[in-house]
């Protein structure tokens, strides 16, 4: 009997997962605990095994598909067995889901449905009585009341009065927040998970995504507003309760290019249905995106979009518009250029979210053409805010001779500044970030507390070098992430930890105690686009070289991405700070409260020092240099516990015994 393959739970807090490749194809077989597909969450990336040993006979999500825990995936079963044989088992499963997550499947049927003019499955309207949806909205929506998910308004999940969004818990510590931005505004519509508002706290900036598909009706807490946790941020209902009024009285013309617009879609799905199934979301997206940039509310007034302007509303040079353009052509045998290079042709390994598409099409990059730098090489908003900056810095010479062909008779050194484009904070005043105030206020009261001074000691890291060379290949292709130096420089400061426990401490000078810690929780600094941050690694003292490289490389991704926790941010027993990374030769970092120390790696670098060679005596050689910055607290730490703990850092990175 075939046998159906479901999304495992893959964290405690992991509630969906993101199909970003299949591995097999229908038809394809396969082994037991052969990988079938690679899935992607906010948390990991991962193959999903088959249960058993068969045939793949039918795929049930499609790639780039977000599924919950349990939802199938595929059916594997014996070749020429029939599909449904599983599919009818899982029917008895599949009843008692709460009435929530019905509509709320409906619903999304519907919107794919509707923007790309196939009919959900079960629906077998005509094309033809399509146009008269209008008139049949209440009916539609009474028939959605009663129960029938199978077809009803996609705008009618909502309650009467809305859902109201309130603050989370952001941490056990945290009890208020700070509205920074609102992503969305009155009247826009949202998606299920979709971010409607930033929020600053005291150890993180976050977004609040909205917990219902639906229309913002209400904003109850203003920008740079300060909230508890749990109060009301907005409310979210249906569109039809905001904007009934507004949405009813539609012109016979609107009606009619609605008609005309919902054909061509139809005709377009017919003629190419994989076509049009792979590139629904998309264009659910652009539309979205369109109709905020014209101060449109696509939910409200889209039969009157459309009718304006079915597929290009806006000049063919815009980014938005030509990949519309080009899913138009593909049918009729034209290339998809832009479209396959935004979607389909890009590296399918490197999955891309919605969120970095959105900026990689304002941006006008390329994203087949972006190196992603993230976990697995996948493309943050970084990458693509990195690719237009270049982008801009290529085109600026390129114009410089046509704006001023005299120029080219100026001194090669007149022209390098010309390279970069100026700061737009430039001549601008703006008030200080809630997260920038709170780094102020912790950096210069560390300051104030502890007295703070550092010692600085020079490691010859030459064994090392050459042991990274040597396995940093192997090391990438085993661990998926890049061998550095700072897991070493990690690895060494944990053990010398637990043999210098005075650095591993936290003091209370007003209860005149002293904390030593029996663990090692170590927190890395990670410079994001809004300020420093200190993610923690927690248990570190138990991990390996490779443990540490992708434990580091996780928490500093997610970081970056506005994915850590409150939790990930806080419990640090000692700190590292990588001060190399910019090719600083060192530095005096400030200790972070109430820890005592702070380690601070330079760059390494190659230069000639004076060596004693058993066999050639003291000889001038060339050797991978770094200079260690330790930052401590003399209230608790004296010179000479400084001194013996770089020592012992010293020992173990000169002696390059590292296991990887």
């Amino acid at each position: 009997m075939a046998s159906e393959v479901t999304l495992p739970a893959l964290g405690e807090s992991v509630t969906e997962g993101t199909v970003t490749r299949w591995l097999k194809q229908v038809g394809d077989t396969v082994a037991v605990d052969e990988p079938l597909l690679e899935v992607s969450t906010d948390k990991v990336d991962t193959e999903i095994p088959s249960p058993v040993a068969g045939t793949l006979l039918e795929i049930k999500a499609n790639e780039d598909d977000t599924v919950e825990v349990g939802t199938v995936l595929a059916v594997v079963g014996e070749e020429g067995e029939s599909a449904g044989d599983a599919s009818g088992t899982a029917q008895p499963e599949a009843q008692p889901q709460d009435d929530a997550e019905s509509e709320k499947k409906a619903e999304q049927e519907e919107q794919v449905a509707e923007e790309t003019g196939e009919l959900p499955d079960g629906d077998q309207t005509p094309e033809s009585e399509k146009d008269d949806a209008p008139a049949q909205e209440e009916p539609a929506a009474e028939q959605a009341a009663s129960g029938d998910s199978g077809s009803g308004d996609s705008s009618g999940g909502g309650g009467g009065g809305g859902t109201p969004v309130t603050l989370p818990a952001l941490g056990e510590s945290v009890t208020e927040g700070t509205v920074t931005r609102w992503l969305k505004q009155v009247g826009d519509e949202v998606a299920v998970d979709e971010p409607l508002l930033e929020v600053s706290t005291d150890k993180v900036d976050t977004e609040i995504p909205s917990p219902i598909a639906g229309t913002l009706l209400e904003i109850k807490a203003a920008e740079d507003e300060t909230v508890e946790v749990g109060a009301e941020l907005a409310i979210i209902g249906s569109g039809d309760a905001g904007s009934g009024a507004t949405s009813q009285p539609q012109s016979d013309q609107a009606q009619s290019d609605q008609a005309q617009s919902d054909q061509a879609q139809s005709d377009q799905a017919q003629s190419d249905p994989a076509q049009a199934e792979d590139d629904a979301p998309t264009e659910a997206e652009q539309e979205r995106w369109t109709a905020e940039e014209q101060g449109e509310q696509p939910q409200q007034v889209e039969p009157e979009a459309k009718g304006e302007a079915p597929y290009a509303p806006a000049p063919q040079g815009e980014p938005e518009p030509q990949r519309t353009d080009a899913a138009a052509q593909a049918p009729s045998g034209g290339s998809s250029s832009s479209a396959s290079s935004s979607d389909g042709g890009r590296d399918q390994s490197a999955y891309v979210t919605p969120l970095v598409r959105k900026m990689a099409e304002q941006h006008g990059v390329d994203l087949a053409s972006v190196q992603g730098t993230g976990v697995g090489g996948r493309i943050r908003k970084q990458d693509v805010l990195d690719a237009a900056a270049a982008a801009q810095q290529a085109k600026a010479p390129a114009e410089a001779p046509a704006a001023a062909p005299a120029a080219a008779s100026a001194p090669p050194a007149a022209a390098a500044p010309s390279s970069a484009s100026p700061s737009p904070l430039r001549g601008t005043t703006e008030p200080l970030s809630r997260l920038r105030k709170v780094i102020a206020s912790r950096m210069v009261e560390s300051l104030h507390e502890a007295a703070q001074l550092t010692q600085v000691m020079e490691v010859d890291v030459t064994v090392i070098a050459r042991l990274r060379e040597s396995v940093k290949a192997d090391f990438l292709a085993r661990e998926g992430v890049k061998l550095t130096y700072l897991p070493f420089f990690a690895k060494a400061a944990i053990d010398a930890l637990k043999l210098h426990p005075k650095l591993n401490a936290a003091i209370d000078a007003e209860k005149g105690e002293v904390t030593y810690y029996d663990r090692e929780n170590i927190a890395f600094a990670v410079d994001t686009e809004k300020g420093l941050l200190t993610p923690v690694v927690k248990e570190a003292g138990d991990l390996s070289i490779a443990g540490l490289a992708k434990k580091i490389a996780d928490v500093a991704e997610r970081t970056r991405t506005n994915k850590i926790t409150p939790d990930e941010l806080s419990g640090g027993t000692f700190t590292i700070t990588n001060l190399g990374s910019f090719g600083a030769l060192f530095d005096t970092p400030i200790i972070n409260k109430p820890q005592v120390a702070i380690l601070g790696p330079g760059a390494v670098v190659k230069r000639p020092v004076v060596i004693d060679d058993p066999n050639l005596g003291e000889t001038i050689a060339v050797r991978h240099m770094v200079h260690l910055s330790l930052t401590y607290d003399h209230r608790l730490v004296d010179g000479a516990d400084a001194g013996r703990f770089l020592q012992e850092v010293k020992k173990r990175l000169e002696a390059g015994q590292f296991e990887v």
